[in-house]
């Protein structure tokens, strides 16, 4: 299965509008992580729920460094795809909140959401204007 070729066409414009959002997105929580949380926050938060402190770091970079892959169109796929398991997370610990996101401490529906715009994107493509494109872990299908 090849990607959408990055033309005028409508559905590459679709997916590369799709892609910026999801970039936007990861950037924003990257930074609220960054600048509002703070990363020793962000730990402590971790540490309150289970998860090794540590991991704050690693899981900011992945945030920032994928939104920024999703936003220019650089390895596209592989960072949507790289970012899944982060938001599965998030998702898994936002579950005895209930469904809807607005709830306290924030349900589970807008995490799951984005990891199925996620998926979608890796199944997509790149879309149009993206800067650089791979076909390592494109899928295939009989």
């Amino acid at each position: 299965m090849n990607s959408v070729p990055a033309t005028s066409s409508s559905a590459a414009w679709g997916i590369a509008l799709l892609r910026v959002s999801l970039g936007v997105m990861w950037i924003a929580h990257a930074l609220l992580k960054l600048f509002v949380f703070t990363l020793p926050g962000t730990a402590q938060f971790f540490t309150s729920i289970g998860f090794p402190g540590f991991l704050a770091y690693p899981v900011f970079a992945v945030e920032l460094v994928g939104g920024l892959a999703l936003l220019l169109g650089i390895y596209a796929r592989q960072a949507a795809l790289a970012l899944v398991p982060v938001m599965a997370v998030a998702a898994w610990v936002h579950v005895p909140n209930g469904w809807v996101h607005t709830s306290a401490g924030g349900g589970w529906e807008y995490p799951v959401f984005l990891i199925v715009a996620s998926i979608a994107l890796w199944l997509l493509g790149d879309g149009a204007v993206a800067l650089k494109r791979s076909s390592k872990f494109t899928p295939r299908f009989a």
